[in-house]
């Protein structure tokens, strides 16, 4: 009897029953792929031999403490990991090539070898060589780090069982491969496989494994979205290649905050933690000038300062350009729409870019006044002071709405030398830390106020 074939969409992981050329679920081109699914166990089967223990949930005899956490001793990545790595977790890394995921996991697990943990370093991509000469030229040779070159799943497996390590780093989950599934490695079924049996194993043994994971075109991590539900914690690599900043960003954490950010700087002796990005990030701003802002924002438990720069041309197209670095598209022709709406200042005919410096990507709503403050300033071809920093949520209506933490903005900004913010109501019991606070009501009261009346 034939058996039966299914079709998985190697960008989203939708499956179907035929092929086509395009994916219905998120319309990508070329991405059906056969899928000969996992290994399938016996047909008639009843009920489990083996009963699975409960215990009461309120029962303060049967809790369980919580697992450890070792520190690796880099601030920025014990605090994108909760405070540490748990015993017996199953961490994601993506990021796109090139960015230094490999360098940060080498560095990270030569950290935890000091500190006393057994650490195996499995590399699918490169030789025990060339990642010796990459931990060489990290000055990396004298950690106690086991290294392996190798892809097969049942052998990585039997290494692991032998060994016994606290921490195994997989680079990359793409490259292994699992025989008891019909497909080439990087597959939608060989990824989930692997990733399945490496998170168990981790569970059982109480080792914590990290992987690497590929990134798509679009900087979602390759694969199907179950592997994500898999691990608990998911981690992704930013930035730009021109920057030399780097931002590990934590997007699911079961064991921390979520959306928390460390900030690295890449040299030539790999990756440096750095403790104050705000100064970093503002360290290159100069005078005053049109388009330019600073804009307090927070990421994770951290307030963060960064630079927003505007510019608006006249378009010689007949479509006018629309340019985003670091931050969201769509809402910045959100953001336009109301300031030609409810404020009267058109784009008609221009062009707009709009950049975060540093690399940075910003996802949260409370930098909607800060940008609007520099596409005005750009269109204008006014200054905003140099002292202040602003931020606010902007409504469709023009009104500005308050944003969470606004006292940590306010700390953050006075303590690199910043005397005045602009900023929506801030709730009762606000301290301002010292310094002049302009509360605006609405978008249109800004726009009068900052650049005259129009």
């Amino acid at each position: 009897m034939a058996k039966d074939l299914t079709f998985t969409c190697s960008d989203c992981g939708a499956a179907s029953a035929k092929w086509s050329g395009r994916c219905d679920a998120c319309g990508a081109w070329n991405s059906i792929v056969e899928d000969a699914g996992l290994s399938s166990g016996p047909k008639k089967q009843g009920l489990g031999k083996h009963r699975g223990k409960s215990i009461p949930l309120t029962d303060l005899a049967t809790q369980e403490a919580e697992p450890p956490r070792t520190q690796s001793g880099v601030t920025e990545l014990d605090r994108v990991l909760g405070g540490g790595l748990t015993k017996g977790s199953a961490l994601l890394v993506g990021g796109d090539p090139g960015i230094g995921k490999s360098t940060l996991l080498l560095q990270a697990a030569a950290r935890f070898a000091r500190n006393g943990l057994r650490v195996v370093y499995i590399s699918g991509e490169e030789s025990n060589a060339q990642v010796q000469m990459r931990a060489r030229r990290l000055g990396l040779e004298k950690s106690p780090v086991r290294l392996a070159a190798e892809t097969n799943l049942r052998d990585i497996l039997t290494t692991l069982d032998q060994d016994t390590p606290d921490l195994c780093v997989i680079d990359s989950i793409q490259t292994m491969w699992s025989d008891t599934v019909e497909s080439a490695p990087g597959s939608v079924s060989q990824v989930r496989s692997c990733a399945h049996e490496l998170t168990t194993f981790a569970k059982k043994r109480g080792m914590s494994v990290v992987m690497v994971g590929h990134v798509t075109k679009e900087g979602a991590i390759a694969g199907p979205r179950v592997v994500e539900h898999m691990v608990d914690t998911v981690l992704y690599f930013e930035g730009e290649r021109g920057h030399q900043f780097r931002i590990l960003r934590s997007v699911k954490n079961r064991f921390g905050p979520a959306d928390e950010i460390g900030v690295f700087e890449m040299t030539g002796k790999g990756l440096a933690e750095v403790k104050n990005p705000s100064a970093l990030f503002l360290s290159e701003r100069g005078e005053p000038a049109p388009g330019s802002v600073v804009f307090a924002g927070v990421e994770g438990t951290r307030p963060v300062l960064c630079e927003i720069q505007a510019l608006v041309a006249p378009s010689p197209h007949s479509q006018p350009r629309r340019s985003v670095v670091g931050w969201d598209g769509g809402r910045l022709a959100m953001i336009m729409a109301v300031l030609e709406s409810r404020c009267d200042v058109p784009f008609t005919g221009l062009d707009v870019y709009l950049n975060v410096a540093g690399g940075l990507r910003i996802n949260e709503p409370a930098a909607d006044l800060a940008v609007a403050a520099a596409l005005v300033s750009a269109r204008e071809d006014a200054a905003l002071p140099k002292e202040a920093v602003i931020f606010g949520e902007i409504s469709l209506s023009g009104a500005l709405r308050p944003v969470i933490q606004t006292e940590n903005r306010l700390k953050e900004a006075q303590k690199l030398g910043f005397t005045s913010a602009i900023m929506p109501r801030a709730p009762k019991g606000t301290q301002g830390a010292g310094m002049d606070l302009r509360e605006m009501q609405d978008l249109a009261g800004f726009v009068e106020q900052v650049f005259g009346a129009r």
